[in-house]
């Protein structure tokens, strides 16, 4: 079984900036109004979730850095890596970019507490605490 959020159809065609601050339609808002459920419930359930990356306008990379990001800062590469697909025949060079360069930089970030910046006010999401239980939390510091 698995879970498929397609970007162009579940969230917008424009894909914005990074943060919220900065455009509409960014990656941290995606990830916080659909992603990080999404995964949360592809992890419960022991399923795949598939993210498809094609039919949009096109990506900003801060897009794809901070959405994804966020997931590997939450619940960690390797469950990332274990429950995540991310498919797109149009733009297959933003899988290796995520494999490159997202998913490492931002383990980096989670291992060493490097808190991601929050510009707006979000409903408790979904993390894993340090001894892989879930938990809501109820927002970083702004």
């Amino acid at each position: 079984m698995s879970v498929k959020i397609s970007v162009y159809k579940d969230f917008n065609v424009y894909p914005g900036l990074r943060h919220i601050s900065m455009s509409q339609n960014s990656g941290e808002e995606f990830y916080h109004n659909l992603l990080n459920k999404s995964f949360y419930e592809a992890y419960i359930s022991n399923s795949k979730l598939i993210i498809d990356l094609d039919n949009t306008a096109g990506y900003p990379p801060s897009f794809i850095d901070e959405s994804i990001g966020n997931l590997v800062y939450d619940f960690g590469l390797n469950n990332v890596k274990n429950v995540l697909d991310i498919i797109s025949a149009q733009e297959p060079n933003w899988i290796e970019y995520i494999n490159t360069h997202t998913f490492p930089l931002w383990e980096q970030r989670r291992v060493n507490g490097q808190t991601p910046v929050k510009t707006a006010q979000h409903d408790p999401w979904y993390i894993l605490d340090k001894n892989n239980n879930i938990m809501l939390n109820d927002g970083y510091t702004m």
